[in-house]
């Protein structure tokens, strides 16, 4: 199995994944042009393991082990050992394809070549190598060293040998792996679209505001965060591209629209928590939601439906296992169910129902009903 292990991108995500490895006993290099950015990343993993040394759970003899394991480097040179490359980087093809073009000059030949991409396709990154055999998606969730699940995404060239490595790899890490087909979003950022556009889209129609949606959906549903909540602790720049990106590798299709309401405070610069406001004032309290429980209950049965519609589209068409559909919406972005159980426990005729009166009130492809859903009502028992 691995042992060596080269993250490329030294931000957030490339800091938290070399962390993760490290942690876990990989020999880890850290790769960035930027020395700035290196030294931050440097700085943020050392605080990191600081506070868990804090908190007693590592001691400093494992501290120092890790970061002994740890080098942070500006040469991809040094990547010539690694038996895995993880690329973490700006969501830009291009300079994609020009960094694992210089990569395949470098590294051995058994050495596996990942990105950590959330939005681009697979194929369409591994396009620019004369091995694309050897390259898959890893893709981590935020932050990597404490959510639980991976998504790993063969490409239609993608070694069947190569794919059992990274699992191997990924488990070693400590993650649950959910194996997925080369979609936009792959799992997760395609079946949880509903959550946050369904909530913009009433809140657009004015039947509630921010606070109301998020307290609807973390009192009647259990989720940690409501979606505007989320969108702020995402950022909108983020969350927004992200859901532009994948209405576009849907080729428009309405159920992944974008909303102007978020895309006008992406333009406005005010991206959430990390600007001090987005949705909400983070310089002052929150406002109070409407406690109205028919109101309250309405927001969640339409949201719920929504994801649940997505979730079924997922299996119906192949994207994943329903058990890894389930998994990864619990442990990628912390649903309280997986949404096929969850609708098992609601009655699919009545999600059924639910989208059926959206389609028919708005006459939108957004809310059409997902066949599969249709033939799990009509048998009358669940299909899997």
């Amino acid at each position: 199995m691995a042992k060596r292990i080269f993250v490329v991108g030294a931000g957030t995500m490339g800091a938290g994944i070399a962390q993760l490895a490290a942690q876990k006993g990989f020999e880890t290099w850290l790769y960035d042009l930027s020395e700035d950015q290196l030294s931050k990343a440097q700085a943020g993993i050392n605080k990191s393991l600081t506070t868990l040394v804090e908190k007693g759970k590592i001691d400093e003899s494992t501290h120092q082990s890790i970061n002994a394991r740890l080098h942070f480097v500006q040469s991809l040179d040094e990547a010539r050992f690694a038996d895995l490359v993880i690329e973490a980087i700006v969501e830009n093809l291009g300079i994609k394809h020009q960094v694992f073009q210089s990569l395949e000059q470098v590294v051995s030949a058994h050495c596996i070549l990942a990105s950590n991409t959330s939005s681009l396709s697979i194929a369409s990154i591994s396009s620019a190598l004369t091995s694309p055999a050897r390259f898959l998606g890893i893709h981590f969730f935020n932050p990597a060293t404490l959510m639980p699940l991976v998504e790993v995404i063969p490409s239609v060239l993608t070694s069947p040998e190569v794919v059992l490595q990274a699992e191997e790899i990924i488990a070693a890490m400590g993650k649950t792996v959910a194996v997925c087909k080369d979609t936009p979003g792959f799992i997760v950022n395609r079946v949880a679209r509903p959550f946050y556009g369904e909530a913009l889209r009433m809140y657009e129609e004015g039947i509630a505001d921010f606070a109301t949606i998020d307290y609807a959906m973390t009192s009647f549903g259990g989720f940690k965060m409501g979606p505007f909540e989320l969108m702020d602790y995402i950022g909108n720049d983020v969350n927004y591209t992200v859901t532009e990106t994948v209405f576009e590798a849907f080729y428009f299709d309405p159920r992944f629209k974008p909303s102007f309401t978020q895309k006008r405070l992406k333009e406005a610069g005010l991206f959430g928590r990390k600007t001090g406001r987005g949705f909400y004032d983070y310089s002052t309290d929150r406002p109070e939601p409407k406690r109205d429980e028919a109101l309250l209950q309405q927001i969640f049965n339409r949201i719920i439906a929504m994801l649940i519609n997505e979730a079924y589209d997922a299996v119906l068409m192949q994207v994943a296992s329903p058990n890894d559909i389930d998994l990864a919406m619990m442990k990628g972005v912390n649903y309280p169910k997986g949404l096929l159980a969850w609708a098992e426990e609601i009655s699919p005729s009545a999600v059924l129902s639910q989208l059926n009166a959206l389609h028919e009130r708005y006459g939108e492809d957004r809310y059409r009903p997902n066949a599969l859903l249709k033939d799990r009502v009509t048998a009358g028992k669940p299909l899997w």
